[in-house]
């Protein structure tokens, strides 16, 4: 696939199904992740794999999570959380690992990881697999970090759903850069 072409046309699939990816795939998809920018080389990232049976478990860490929050939490939010990680037959966590550093302040890193998921979700689009990038309350939510093992200098920045495209893709909007992209120019 021609590096242009995947760029402009990449696109979140939500509509995952069997199979996972392989260990190749995945391979290639963690390498290029690791080939985001990277300023002082923290390799600021770590990532989690989650598939078959973990998946379920997962589930039910979130329904716990959601609990913990609201303790009245109706049956369908907990029927909801419980399936959300098996919506693709495998989920990457995507982790900040932030250090202390005395020139690459915090936010610096976790761009740095932003990025890496960015290219991982290239990738995978590059060998036809569908790939989202979801977020939503899980990700910021403290038990869900903890039950993951994740340290205090961590969290989580999303959750990557991956899979074989179910259906068509859907065609990219196209953008202007006209409409966010304008010139400074500092006058006297």
């Amino acid at each position: 696939m021609d590096a242009l072409d995947l760029l402009l046309n990449r696109v979140s699939v939500t509509r995952l199904a069997a199979p996972a990816p392989t260990a190749a795939q995945l391979d290639l998809l963690f390498r290029a992740a690791l080939r985001a920018p990277d300023h002082g080389q923290l390799r600021p990232w770590r990532f989690l794999t989650v598939q078959g049976d973990a998946r379920e478990r997962l589930g039910e860490l979130f329904v716990e999570a959601l609990r913990l929050r609201q303790p009245d939490a109706a049956e369908e939010a907990l029927r909801k959380a419980r399936k959300m990680p098996l919506r693709a037959p495998l989920v990457i966590v995507v982790i900040a690992r932030v250090l202390p550093h005395p020139k690459i302040p915090a936010s610096e890193q976790v761009l740095a990881v932003g990025c890496a998921a960015h290219g991982l979700l290239l990738a995978a689009h590059a060998q036809g697999l569908g790939a989202v990038w979801r977020t939503g309350e899980f990700s910021y939510d403290r038990h869900v970090a903890q039950q993951l093992g994740l340290a205090e200098n961590e969290q989580v920045l999303g959750f990557i759903y991956l899979g074989a495209p179910e259906g068509n893709l859907r065609t990219p909007p196209e953008l202007d850069p006209r409409y966010f992209v304008s010139q400074w120019d500092r006058a006297q």
